[in-house]
């Protein structure tokens, strides 16, 4: 008989819980990227780590629907009420890219009762960089 080897690092030995209802966001950056086919809104503490996030995608918006001001309203609604459960009270805003959500994410957000510092537009815009493609002709 071989006596039995007492177990160090098996997988049931962690934390009791989850770790992401633990915890607690007083305040975070709020980063809305709104392209002309989807809106992303994606919610980080102020060290940058990810703590929610939706896209008009993930909110039941198939398609063409996906660039609507609506779908980037839900979209915005869906990714901070996880966030306000987890105390979120004060926030930054960055908003990047020319789509049509990001106004109504914006009103989305200022609606949610979160209090924002500042709201900044982080669109890259070049220096002359690269030539653009070639005009469309319709």
């Amino acid at each position: 008989m071989t006596k039995a080897m007492p177990r160090i690092g098996s997988r049931r030995s962690g934390r009791i819980g989850s770790r992401k209802n633990g915890r607690r966001i007083p305040k975070g950056i709020i980063h809305v990227q709104a392209s002309f086919n989807n809106t992303i809104i994606t919610i980080t503490d102020v060290r940058g780590r990810v703590v929610s996030w939706a896209s008009a995608g993930t909110s039941g918006f198939k398609g063409t629907r996906r660039g609507t001001p609506y779908a980037a309203q839900a979209a915005a609604i869906k990714a901070i009420r996880t966030v306000v459960d987890q105390g979120m009270q004060r926030a930054e805003v960055m908003i990047k890219g020319p789509g049509l959500g990001r106004d109504a994410a914006l009103r989305a957000i200022r609606r949610s009762g979160i209090l924002l510092s500042f709201v900044r537009d982080v669109t890259p815009m070049p220096h002359n960089g690269c030539r653009p493609p070639k005009k469309r002709r319709v």
